[in-house]
């Protein structure tokens, strides 16, 4: 069950495979703070033996019973901890899992529109703060509920007359929770979305850092994220002021409630109105001032609480997002063998004024190579978007070796595809982790021939550990044609059927640009390869050539072919001339 309205039915609903769990935790608890509730009583027994001069060894006992409750809390509250803590840390992993899983199901489309940073606050610090509320309002409200059952209980056996007292301590915390619910909702989600602002200023400011260095704009980017952190400031200061008058107001109620119960307690013993020892006195206040002390507490959590709930309303978002990439029941393909035929292919975005591309029929034939070009704008990554399944079709459609890709799971025919991006993008770890990503199972002699084809031995050997040097956060420690090699060796190692480079090899220096180049040309061998190519020269060995503009396919053919008919491509070579 998932309920953005509903945030506790949706907690009550992921706490559902544990709740046997906790259950036994909570008869644990109760074992395990018993002495709050019966030390009270054996407190008043003690009085009461003092006052009528009673036995001596009435006393022993009592300090033995005592003794005993109090030696049993420490392996009741391991075992309490085994139990709760345990559960409450398991179902953050199973959170944590399914939004990880749910993220990866969503469309290439979701993860263009929404900001890294805010996705990571709401695996990390939504998590954590749903962890707090369960961890931190757990003991106060289950000792809450058990000392208050206590007190009702006893006070009903020893003086009747004064359970109304402890009963009212229920409807005035009611009212007072119901009185902050009503007004922290707003400001409650009010900071998530400025923390989530500051999350992706900050986001913003790590990607940006190397243009904001080389133009000298760091004051720029500097107040930029400290405008978010002031309104984070401004939204904070506001819960925290409703939070405060909050706190004031429920320990004012309390305390008042207590003073009234001593003194109403004082009076019926001096008066005799009831029948009342002075041990039962200091039992009365005594209860009273505990299950006070209790809910004051509990109550004091409304922030983690609200918290927890804002937090969980943050995770039904995305787990509710409906821009999923459509796959489930689906046929899996098996084997894919490259043929790819597009029949009147067009898409187009929701907020653009034209088609990004438009009536396009292209047949890829299995191991040809067939390159596009054309300004940007074109349509040309949007194409390839759609080969790969990030994108459907908005018109006609795109068949697979005969198959319609829109009856294919497009996850299964993946593994036969490999794509090289302009930009490589590599994890922390070592080379081989990074060659070999997906593919634990890949040889030594597999990853060694991998990164031969790819013209990365001479880095490897350059290299203190080989292939087991770690090579930094997204690749930090080597060059760009290094990290684009490692890419193309990462494609070589799953031999895949489809091949698409996306502007491989723009943002390489010429040196870089040749030997990723003669790699290229190795792992193009026998395989179908879309090519997206800003730099014309390094695609003139292609089978054809595809210039877009605009959304439509304007000419095609081969490099001479299309030099000869002196068209649109002869004058975007004329343009790198």
């Amino acid at each position: 069950m998932l309920d953005v309205a509903r945030p506790f039915a949706t907690l009550l609903a992921w706490l559902r495979p544990f709740r046997s769990r906790i259950l036994l935790s909570i008869l644990v608890f109760g074992v395990k703070d018993s002495p709050i509730w019966v030390l009270p009583v054996i407190t008043s027994a003690v009085i009461d033996v003092v006052v009528e001069h009673g036995d001596p060894l009435r006393l022993v006992t009592l300090l033995g019973i005592a003794l005993l409750l109090l030696v049993q809390n420490f392996p009741s509250n391991i075992l309490f901890v085994k139990l709760y803590m345990g559960s409450v840390r398991q179902l953050a992993v199973e959170v944590r899992n399914r939004l990880a899983h749910h993220l990866q199901g969503l469309s290439i489309g979701y993860h263009a529109r929404a900001s890294s940073s805010v996705m990571q606050t709401k695996l990390v610090r939504d998590v954590e703060n749903i962890e707090l509320m369960l961890q931190q309002t757990a003991q106060t409200g289950i000792s809450a509920l058990f000392i208050l059952a206590g007190a009702i209980v006893v006070t009903a056996v020893r003086v009747p007359a004064f359970v109304p007292v402890f009963l009212l301590a229920v409807p005035v915390a009611a009212l007072l929770v119901r009185g902050l619910r009503a007004r922290s909702n707003a400001r409650n989600e009010h900071f998530r979305h400025t923390v989530e602002h500051l999350s992706a200023r900050v986001g913003e400011m790590a990607t940006l850092m190397p243009i904001t260095r080389a133009h000298g704009l760091e004051a720029v980017a500097a107040d930029r994220v400290g405008s978010s952190a002031e309104g984070v400031r401004d939204a904070g200061l506001a819960l925290d002021r409703l939070n405060g008058s909050f706190g004031a107001l429920s320990w004012i109620s309390y305390q008042t409630l207590g003073l009234l119960c001593l003194t109403g307690a004082a009076l019926a013993a001096l008066t005799g109105f009831i029948p009342i020892t002075a041990g039962e006195v200091v039992l009365l206040s005594t209860y009273f001032t505990i299950l006070t002390g209790s809910i004051i507490n509990m109550l004091s959590l409304a922030p983690v609480i609200t918290k927890g709930r804002e937090s969980i309303k943050s995770i039904c978002e995305v787990l509710q997002e409906p821009d999923v990439e459509l796959n489930f029941g689906r046929t899996p393909a098996s084997e894919v063998t490259g043929d790819i035929l597009i029949e009147n292919g067009g898409f187009e975005h929701d907020d653009a004024d034209r088609p990004a591309l438009s009536n396009i029929t292209l047949h890829i034939r299995a191991g040809e190579t067939v390159a596009f070009v054309g300004p940007s704008g074109s349509g040309k990554s949007t194409l390839l978007n759609l080969v790969l399944g990030f994108l459907r079709p908005s018109s006609g459609r795109i068949l697979l070796d005969g198959r319609d890709i829109n009856d294919l799971d497009m996850r299964a025919a993946r593994r036969f595809f490999s794509v090289v991006p302009q930009e490589s993008v590599l994890f922390e770890g070592s080379v081989r982790d990074n060659v070999t990503y997906g593919m634990a199972r890949a040889t030594d002699e597999q990853v060694h021939r991998a990164l031969r084809d790819a013209n990365a031995l001479d880095v490897i050997e350059a290299m203190p550990d080989g292939w087991h040097t770690h090579v930094g956060e997204r690749g930090a420690r080597l060059s760009g044609g290094q990290r684009q090699r490692f890419a193309i060796a990462r494609a070589l190692v799953r031999n895949p059927r489809v091949l698409i480079l996306d502007e491989a090899t723009s943002a390489l220096d010429s040196e870089s640009e040749r030997s990723v180049q003669e790699a290229l040309q190795r792992l193009m061998e026998g395989r179908t390869t879309l090519v997206v190519a800003h730099r014309l020269s390094t695609i003139r060995s292609a089978d054809r050539i595809a210039v877009l503009e605009r959304g439509h396919i304007i000419e095609l053919g081969t490099h001479e072919e299309l030099v000869a008919l002196g068209g649109r491509y002869t004058q975007l070579l004329g343009a790198q001339a």
